[in-house]
């Protein structure tokens, strides 16, 4: 348990594990929020799992403070917690059922596989750079490629939207590089060339890889091989003059 006291009420987070589908643990984070009319009220719930969707997040979610409704005026966040350990397997059956046809089309996430092109104008601490962005790359479960060629740095990612959008907060509000003098700094020269929803001619990419390209036609290539030719016609060619 942490607790994050607060004159409003209390907030906790709590993660469990539950060995569920195919017999695999499914970790789940769940931060729940007592008001201080607390257990008069439900508390707030908010579900984060890597093994579950967004979608399947929001039907335990809703499952649990139906169950919540059931405890009012007795301390309930020990029983839901049991509830859901035992209930969990039927709440992802159901879920996965109603969403069957948008998982196939969308890999099960609300908005669909997005991709973002950014460009880097330079990286002085460029090991240590390298190594963020395929930490950020790998805890947010995007594939795609960091391309080094020549002087142009370009970063290609694939993944569920809401990890886009939190890798495009990271990559702007963390101290990724050093100042000529030395010290650490933010991300200041990074521009975002193209931030799309993935198309079906696209390829999707497998991992997430750092290469380093020597002529243009190299780095041509592996965009036409992902099918982003007109990707590629579109934003480097300008960034090659």
């Amino acid at each position: 348990f942490i607790y994050f006291p607060e004159s409003h009420g209390i907030s906790f987070r709590i993660q469990i594990s539950v060995k569920e589908l195919l017999d695999k643990d499914v970790l789940l984070k769940l931060l729940f929020h007592l008001p201080v009319s607390y257990p008069s009220t439900v508390p707030d719930i908010s579900v984060n799992s890597d093994q579950l969707t967004r979608a399947q997040c929001m039907d335990v979610k809703e499952k649990l403070l139906e169950q919540a409704k059931k405890h009012l005026s007795e301390p309930m966040v020990h029983d839901l917690i049991l509830w859901l350990q035992q209930h969990l397997k039927g709440v992802i059956k159901q879920s996965t059922t109603v969403s069957n046809e948008k998982t196939t089309l969308s890999e099960g996430t609300e908005d669909g596989i997005w991709m973002l092109l950014l460009h880097l104008d330079h990286m002085r601490a460029k090991a240590k750079y390298v190594k963020t962005v395929e930490k950020w790359a790998s805890n947010l479960r995007l594939t795609g490629r960091l391309m080094f060629m020549g002087k142009i740095i370009l970063i290609l990612l694939q993944g569920d939207r809401s990890s886009i959008k939190e890798y495009l907060i990271l990559q702007k509000t963390s101290k990724v590089d050093v100042d000529s003098s030395g010290k650490k700094c933010k991300e200041k020269m990074m521009r975002v060339l193209c931030e799309t929803e993935v198309q079906s001619q696209h390829k999707r990419f497998q991992t997430f890889e750092v290469k380093e390209y020597s002529a243009p036609e190299e780095l041509q290539k592996e965009f036409e091989t992902a099918g982003l030719a007109s990707l590629f016609s579109e934003f480097v060619p300008p960034l090659l003059k």
